[in-house]
């Protein structure tokens, strides 16, 4: 089965999976548009989101406050099959009905959130390591419309930085990263 959220997790992934698997050990340490994350912060949250977002996909609750340490062994194998879970989890139609228990919210918009963190914290990292990044423009649009949605309750808990007013450049992803408060030129370490 599939869900709309799930074909667009499906088209998100690839790029921040290959992106994932492209960081080398000695990047660790370098820091990401998320001023309060090192790539190594960053993977291990965006980790944390592809494995607890299986859970609320089944309304489970889930612990937000553990901080598994996911970068041991073979981890970017294992960020590639949790991904993949994630999206299987949100195939389901049941996935995206009513009200999320954890969360608070439907759970369509909860689905997105995944999405969003999918592919922002993909570029994120692919900046932060010098790597391309190239979002697929139906994930962009859909996300472009959550974003502004969410976006004064995500500023006011510290979920999203201060808007960044974007250059005239037409470039959607640079829309959406901009107002997720990420500045589209911040410095590539290619």
């Amino acid at each position: 089965m599939a869900t709309k959220t799930s074909d667009l997790l499906t088209a998100a992934a690839p790029e921040t999976v290959a992106v994932v698997r492209g960081i080398s050990d000695d990047q660790l340490d370098r820091p990401t548009p998320c001023q309060e994350y090192a790539v190594r912060d960053l993977l291990g949250h965006l980790f944390q989101v592809v494995v607890n977002f299986q859970g609320l996909a089944a309304r489970r609750p889930v612990d937000w406050s553990e901080q598994p340490d996911f970068l041991t062994g073979d981890w970017r194998d294992r960020f590639a099959v949790e991904t993949g879970r994630v999206i299987g989890a949100w195939s389901e139609p049941s996935a995206l009905k009513g009200v999320s228990p954890g969360m608070g919210m439907p759970q369509e918009v909860v689905g997105g959130m995944l999405l969003l963190d999918l592919t922002v914290h993909g570029w994120d990292l692919a900046r932060s390591t010098g790597q391309p990044y190239r979002a697929d423009p139906a994930v962009v649009a859909e996300l472009l419309d959550l974003a502004a949605r969410l976006a004064p309750t995500a500023r006011e808990r510290g979920v999203f930085g201060a808007v960044v007013e974007p250059a005239d450049t037409g470039d959607d992803l640079d829309r959406l990263l901009c107002l997720t408060g990420r500045d589209p030129a911040w410095p590539s370490a290619g």
